[in-house]
């Protein structure tokens, strides 16, 4: 059966955060739709064969809210609410300039007057989280806990040729073109980064070693930084003239040496042009 999860609580309390945590779990999710219309929606997800899906409800759609609880009754959804202290949220708006969705002018009555309204789903909630003092990141930790599931964090490896650009979409590009290049051994030159005897020659000098070392060291730590801070993922280019020798050669190595510290996906764009 599908997976289910009601994401509510306050205003400012990290609901958008969650939401983004979720996606990057593998959940589809809908921003503030109508609980009249969960079931719906969880059938033609269902249909389409997907899995996981979540739905943030809150104080947006107040008018809409009558009903919601037979709603959790029949449908049975996991319920997380967020909450902060006043305080807190006060701070938080006064740093974003939002206005609060209740708009009645005084940002704390505000406050108080969707926590009363709220009361309901906070006390049916399988889990409430207090945000006040986590990161997003704590807070995407929590969820994954509760969950009991990983966050889908990805190292992307893209091997590239110079003579057609860099990848836009890089967070970091490498340059490889100092490493040996089989283009001028004719036995090689046919071949791609992905044989074995082409890898060996591209690798074949100790003295090469020191700067493979760096660069792997270099793409390994600023993919967990990036998965530290809460990323889905990280993209790194490596770079070499064409993109069917160094370039590839280097991506399948670092492949292979980081898979065990990461999920790793590997693509060869310009490994078929001459």
């Amino acid at each position: 059966m599908m997976r289910f999860v009601v994401v509510s609580g306050q205003s400012g309390a990290g609901k958008t955060t969650a939401r983004f945590a979720l996606e990057d779990l593998g959940y589809f999710s809908v921003d503030n739709l109508p609980p009249a219309l969960w079931k719906s929606l969880l059938q033609h997800l269902e249909h389409a064969g997907v899995e996981k899906a979540a739905v943030v409800v809150d104080i947006r759609t107040r008018k809409l809210l009558q009903g919601v609880e037979e709603v959790l009754q029949t449908l049975k959804p996991f319920l997380i609410y967020l909450e902060a202290r006043s305080e807190i949220l006060l701070k938080r708006y006064n740093l974003s300039r939002r206005l609060h969705p209740l708009g009645v002018g005084n940002l704390l009555a505000e406050i108080d007057a969707e926590r009363q309204a709220l009361a309901p789903l906070r006390e049916r909630a399988d889990l409430v989280i207090d945000t006040s003092d986590k990161s997003a990141r704590e807070l995407k930790d929590v969820l994954e806990e509760a969950l009991g599931e990983e966050e889908g964090f990805v190292l992307r490896l893209i091997s590239f040729g110079y003579k057609w650009g860099p990848p836009q979409d890089a967070d970091l590009v490498l340059d490889v073109r100092s490493l040996p290049n089989p283009h001028y051994i004719p036995e090689l030159k046919p071949r791609t980064g992905t044989d074995p005897e082409v890898a060996a020659y591209v690798f074949g000098k100790a003295e090469h070693e020191p700067f493979y070392g760096a660069l792997r060291s270099a793409a390994g730590l600023a993919a967990e930084g990036a998965k530290a801070e809460g990323r889905g993922a990280y993209t790194v280019a490596i770079g070499c003239t064409g993109g069917r020798h160094r370039s590839v050669a280097v991506v399948e190595r670092l492949a292979r040496e980081l898979e065990g510290r990461l999920r790793v996906e590997v693509e060869h764009r310009d490994i078929t042009k001459e």
